[in-house]
């Protein structure tokens, strides 16, 4: 199967992607309860009629009474996807469901995809038209040149609701943002610089429009195509090409750069040579664009000119142009405001939002929850594309904007107001988790896998290792793992580490050193030997234990508690911590972490408030402020009963320490979660409803854990083991590969273990 050379995976992976758990990546969920029949009599019928003589006695009532008002059309006819080509409607879904996805992820608008069957224009455009009262915007989408011109400029005259086509748009504004940062670290002005185009396509003509929108003089700009610079009157240049053609005496791109400040790059792989970067101006400023392969790779660039700064479309290089960066938070802000168009002033401001963004200092919380530890510089002109901040600054930008130029039918009043319900709209988790994935790229790790032989764990080892989380080492027998890593379509199977225990020229040396270990605990050396040889997790320990491997991972083939047992033969708690597990239970806006819901039966006073501590730690690590409960079925001694003695003594240890975070307790769950019921106890120090639960015991916690997991729909990861000398994780034995994949990389990473 070939392999994603950017990304690095196999086509079989990505098709297993999209097809587990539920074909696709979308689905739709009610957001009002449809339990009974009075909520189906309020949802349909005769309920709805009310909401429906509202809106057509006024239309703006459809903001009110539908969600409208945070839906985007994703709408595409497959004639230029991604770099492929135009391979049809039906072959672009894949693309345009991952759009509507990417808007929900960065900022929570609803999204459907459409896929128009043709090419013909007209036909587009009115499909297109006809449905303005279903959504609040459209986002066209991989429509080939010329034709996007024609549809968007269309579509836009006959809607009165933000369009945007945003391979060009989306191109343009990331482009802009980074290109206002380059010249501001390069002493420019937009009126001045010298700007050479290499392509003249949909984004490459819209980066042009923006920037000559932004300042950048029209006779300063010579646009190039395969045949070289467009000039007036020049043959075979249709209007949007010839709207940018200017009077210059170079006959080629090579000539066109002499002198030139930037080049923007729009075009092929190796469009742009090393001698002609020679050429260019002082400090040149070099977007080479091209995706997967730029028009010139920053290496080459910065051996002919040091001084360059440089940014690509690609994630491993500095200075991604990222498009992820800008459209989610447009729409935002011009959905919140029921804007009737995206203009050149909402795309500017957008811009500038952006660049400013890039040039503050990065908050110490930010950097330590989502790794965006980057300072504005040469390397660091464009934000990372998961700074949570981005939300805010952005989509509060393009919503004054809306306001200023006169297209906003629902203008904010209070903007502070709007920019904490910007912040309250995402979950922190998910952006962290994203950048704790790129923390773990950077100082990659080798994880044990000690259930090789088993598909999900060894799905999970592949994707640790493709995807640059560092190196798999694999335990089980060899020519059965190597047999399923074939069977899974792995090129370079041999490739592989495989620790098989059986014939391992390590095991000597591990059964000394676990028999020092266990000789006064009732184990003879043959048991020690038997053991090593046929239990995983007591071979895979060892790798940890002798430096091997810097960390493991198991679980799927033992419960928790056996493989934990197995685990402690060889490996102890960190000193002065106590080992306990997490359960972190992800919704739509929240996160809760929940712990001991592993370990500890009865913890006394000490380890509750030693679970609190290393909770709060591990909260704050994925980008939330901790905000404990100890729980108990009393609050603040009502009912009084005889297990609260710790749980009070637990909070009079914190009491007597500089915790540095917020923590209450004894408490019933409901005057920890629920704000109704927290109003009533006035004194409690938590600010808002807990995100920490610190649990009084097992028995109610991986009760609580397991219900959560089953009932609430919520999304679990866990348990995470906390306390351990080096880093182990313990899978649920119904874990799926991603599942594993990400309890590696969190112990990789460092975030828990």
């Amino acid at each position: 199967m070939p392999k994603d050379k950017t990304t690095a995976f196999t086509a079989r992976e990505a098709l297993f992607y999209h097809e587990t758990i539920r074909p696709g990546k979308i689905e739709i969920i009610a957001s009002k309860p449809m339990a009974t029949q009075r909520d189906l009599s309020l949802a349909y019928s005769p309920g709805v009629a009310v909401p429906v003589e509202a809106i057509a006695a006024d239309p703006a009532n459809a903001a009110r009474y539908t969600a409208r008002a945070n839906l985007v059309a994703v709408i595409s006819n497959g004639t230029a996807i991604l770099g492929l080509g135009n391979l049809g409607a039906l072959a672009s879904k894949p693309v345009m469901e991952g759009k509507a996805v990417l808007f929900k992820r960065f900022a929570d608008v609803d999204s459907i995809d459409i896929e128009l069957d043709t090419e013909d224009p007209e036909k587009f455009i009115e499909a297109v038209a006809l449905m303005e009262p279903t959504f609040g915007g459209i986002n066209l989408e991989d429509i080939a040149a010329p034709e996007c011109f024609i549809i968007e400029a269309a579509l836009r005259e006959r809607m009165n609701i933000p369009i945007m086509h945003d391979d060009q748009h989306g191109t343009a504004i990331i482009t802009a943002a980074g290109l206002l940062n380059a010249c501001h670290l390069t002493g420019r002005d937009f009126a001045d610089v010298k700007v050479v185009v290499n392509g003249a396509g949909a984004a490459a003509i819209a980066c042009t429009a923006l920037m000559k929108a932004m300042g950048v003089r029209h006779e300063n700009v010579i646009m190039c195509d395969r045949t070289g610079p467009i000039t007036p009157g020049r043959d075979n240049v249709d209007q949007w090409k010839s709207a940018h053609a200017v009077d210059t005496a170079a006959t080629s791109l090579e000539e066109a750069l002499d002198g030139a400040d930037i080049f923007l790059g729009l075009s092929a792989a190796g469009a742009l040579k090393p001698e002609w970067v020679r050429k260019m101006a002082p400090q040149p400023i070099i977007f080479a664009m091209a995706n997967p392969v730029p028009e010139i790779m920053p290496d080459d660039a910065k051996a002919v000119r040091p001084d360059a700064i440089i940014a690509t479309g690609r994630s491993d290089f500095p200075n991604q142009v990222n498009n992820v960066l800008g459209f989610p938070f447009i729409f935002r802000g011009a959905l919140d405001v029921q804007a009737t168009a995206i203009n050149e002033e909402m795309k500017i401001a957008a811009a500038q939002a952006i660049a400013r963004l890039a040039r503050e200092r990065v908050p110490e919380e930010v950097a330590a929850a989502y790794g965006v530890n980057h300072q504005f510089g040469t390397d660091y002109i464009i934000p990372a594309p998961f700074d949570p901040r981005l939300m805010e600054v952005v989509s509060s930008a393009v919503a004054k904007a809306a306001m200023d130029s006169g297209v906003a039918k629902a203008p904010i009043a209070d903007f502070d107001e709007y920019r904490h319900s910007l912040k309250a709209r995402l979950n922190p988790t998910t952006a962290a988790l994203t950048n704790i994935y790129e923390l773990a790229k950077s100082n990659p790790k080798r994880m044990v896998f000690a259930e090789a032989e088993e598909e999900v764990m060894l799905r999970a080892a592949i994707q640790f290792r493709d995807f640059g989380y560092g190196e798999p080492i694999l335990v089980g027998r060899t020519e059965k793992v190597r047999e399923k890593l074939v069977e899974l379509a792995v090129e370079d199977p041999d490739s592989f580490i495989i620790e098989n225990s059986k014939v391992s020229e390590k095991v000597p040396a591990m059964v000394d050193y676990l028999y020092k270990r266990l000789q006064r605990r009732g184990y003879t050396e043959r048991d020690v030997g038997r053991m090593v040889n046929q239990e995983r997790n007591v071979f895979a320990a060892l790798l940890v234990a002798l430096g091997h491997g810097d960390g493991m991972i198991s679980g799927l083939t033992r419960t928790f508690a056996q493989t934990a047992r197995e685990v402690g033969r060889v490996l102890d708690e960190k000193p002065g911590a106590i080992p306990f597990g997490i359960h972190m239970m992800i919704g739509k806006n929240h996160t809760t972490f929940l712990a001991d819901t592993t370990i500890n039966e009865r913890p006394t006073a000490e380890q509750l408030a030693h679970i609190a501590r290393e909770s709060a730690a591990v909260a704050r690590r994925m980008g939330h402020e901790p905000r404990v409960a100890f729980l108990s079925y009393s609050t603040f001694g009502n009912p009084s009963g005889q297990w609260l003695g710790n749980i009070r003594d637990a909070v009079a240890i914190l009491d007597a320490e500089d915790t540095g975070f917020e923590y209450e307790g004894e408490m019933a769950p409901d005057a920890a979660l629920n704000p109704k019921v927290m109003a009533l106890y006035p004194f409690s120090r938590l600010s808002g409803p807990a995100n920490v639960l610190i649990m009084p015991g097992l028995q109610s916690a991986n009760l609580s854990a397991k219900l959560l997991r089953e009932l609430a729909g919520d999304a679990t990861i866990g348990p995470m083991m906390i306390g351990m000398e080096k880093p182990v994780q313990i899978a649920p034995m119904t874990a799926i590969a991603p599942d594993v994949l990400t309890l590696a990389v969190l112990a990789s990473a460092g975030v828990v273990g």
